[in-house]
């Protein structure tokens, strides 16, 4: 085909792919699209190549477990069961496997009765005693124990699994009310000192230690201001730098939600390099009980609000001159347990993976669910372990999204979300996309930026702009890997989630089930259904950023 063909055709949808072959550079159109079915659209997405516009770890999905017991309630409904970490089975098949396929998957160890557990090494000189029912204390509980022998048995299954572990401290030992009702006052870490003393005898292997659960800001339920945390956190960075010889665990902090001010203090008086990574926690769709959620999730214009938070504290950390990093500490979406058949549901997905590709272009380099097991919010059952849709969801971002992030732009409705990343452990790029239209299907193609023009050889002055184009035969032989979600029976509060059209659920050894594509022709668009998730792995798009 003509290039000054190609040129009055141009307003087509067409997918171009990059090849990036040594010093060469040739974008080049697969094919003109086929017409679209009537009343479809026609739609492209936009990749820049050129460069990433943020990095992740690899290990960019974290879950989290709570200190729940199981009296915890809310709304009349209490959904922990045994899934707090003083009483989970540590011996189901479905939980180890579950954390296993992720190789590795972090989990922050915390939540809000963080601050009220000791650890029963002795140096309180006090029995260890569990968390106990108590309506006139804060969240409800008294003070709880953690037994070593208890730690030395999720230590043995953190050990089997293969998890990175980030264990978030008491910071409320030794706090005395100040006169603007903070809790004012050096923490005392003595006892918390004797636990971190015992975990390196032990050689428990850590990859973070955490300071105080949403005692940040305006707090929940108590505050510190931050001149106080500051102090608090340079002193547990002390005694980690202490307590270890050669390589340490990251410090981490302050656990709370987003205050611009009290971050911006925080992190100036850390600087630069006294807390490792700034946590921040996020539940914007509002109470559990809330009837709306569904509505929330489905609207892109309150999906987007978040991303003020992701960029605000990316500035903070930029003009601040800190060696700090930004994490999701914990995000639950709804708090107080979140609501059975919404937030363990399959359209909890379109709010989760939106939360990932959003956090990730803010330079997030690690995002925490709330929880891996627990309330009603986990990733598994709390009763059974099978995973829930959002564990299938994290699982395929885990081994299909890359660490680096790049600029995406979609042409058409708002109800598309997209996201792209350089592909984990392979070639090209994945490219997430989101429809959270019931009503509409989408055809889409993948357009790029990003070439080198003086590189190509075949360019010249006239036709640079589109270069070469191949021959349908050498076409063809572009595929790529889809991975369709979508709800069982097309009902966004199931349980169950389709992957090209199969059911996903464990074997009967508890087995995780194999996450297979679709192979699909690179002349063809990709089409999102209604209220559906795809992945894409396009390994033919050969970007500068992903070399």
């Amino acid at each position: 085909m003509a290039a000054g063909l190609l040129l009055r055709v141009v307003g087509l949808c067409f997918w171009l792919v990059l090849s990036f072959r040594g010093s060469s550079v040739a974008v080049s159109a697969t094919a003109v699209a086929p017409a679209p079915a009537p009343g479809t659209g026609c739609d492209a997405v936009m990749v820049d190549a050129r460069a990433a516009v943020a990095e992740t770890d690899e290990a960019f999905v974290c879950a989290t477990l709570d200190w729940w017991p199981p009296e915890k309630c809310d709304y009349g409904t209490c959904a922990w069961g045994l899934a707090g970490l003083l009483n989970l089975d540590l011996s189901s098949k479905i939980l180890l496997n579950a954390v296993k396929a992720f190789s590795p998957i972090k989990l922050r160890l915390g939540g809000s009765l963080q601050d009220f557990l000791v650890y029963g090494t002795g140096s309180t000189g006090e029995p260890c005693l569990p968390f106990t029912k108590n309506t006139s204390a804060m969240f409800g509980f008294t003070q709880g124990c953690l037994p070593m022998h208890r730690w030395d048995e999720l230590n043995a299954f953190f050990h089997k699994s293969g998890a990175q572990i980030i264990f978030g401290l008491n910071a409320l030992n030794g706090r005395v009310p100040m006169p603007d009702g903070s809790l004012g006052g050096p923490w005392d870490y003595t006892n918390a000192d004797s636990f971190i003393r015992y975990t390196v005898e032990k050689g428990y292997d850590m990859y973070g230690w955490e300071l105080g659960n949403e005692l940040g800001g305006t707090g929940v339920g108590a505050r510190i201001d931050a001149d106080q945390y500051s102090a608090d956190v340079i002193t547990l960075n002390q005694i980690v730098d202490k307590a270890y010889q050669g390589s340490k665990p990251q410090v981490i902090a302050p656990g709370s939600f987003f205050d611009a001010a009290w971050f911006t203090e925080f992190v100036g008086k850390t600087k630069p390099n006294q807390v490792d990574v700034i946590t921040h926690h996020i539940y914007n769709l509002g109470p559990g009980v809330d009837t709306h959620l569904i509505d929330k999730i489905l609207d892109p214009s309150y999906l987007d609000g978040e991303a003020s938070t992701f960029s605000s504290l990316q500035g903070i950390l930029k003009s601040a001159g800190t060696s700090a990093v930004a994490w999701v500490g914990e995000a639950g979406g709804a708090y107080n347990s979140g609501h059975h058949l919404v937030t363990d549901a399959f359209v909890f997905s379109f709010w989760f993976l939106d939360q990932l590709g959003m956090s990730a272009k803010y330079d997030t380099k690690s995002y925490c669910r709330q929880t891996l097991v627990g309330g009603n919010y986990g990733l598994l059952n709390t009763t059974t372990f099978e995973p829930n849709p959002d564990y299938y969801s994290a699982l395929l971002w885990h081994r299909l999204m890359g660490t680096k992030v790049l600029s995406t732009t979609f042409n058409g409705t708002n109800k598309i979300r997209a996201y792209t990343h350089c592909a984990r452990d392979s070639e090209g790029i994945t490219l997430l996309l989101i429809n959270l239209s019931g009503n509409s299907t989408n055809h889409i193609y993948v357009t790029s930026e990003g070439a080198h023009e003086d590189m190509h050889p075949y360019s010249s002055k006239e036709h640079r702009s589109f270069r070469r184009i191949p021959k349908l035969s050498e076409a063809a032989k572009l595929t790529r890997e889809e991975y369709h979600l979508t709800p069982k029976d097309g009902n966004l509060q199931s349980q169950h989630m389709l992957l090209n059209g199969n059911v996903l659920a464990t074997d009967a050894n508890g087995g995780i089930p194999k996450l297979e594509p679709v192979q699909v022709e690179g002349t063809q668009p990709i089409t999102v259904g209604p209220y559906s998730i795809v992945f894409a792995h396009i390994p033919s798009f050969y970007a500068t950023a992903c070399r």
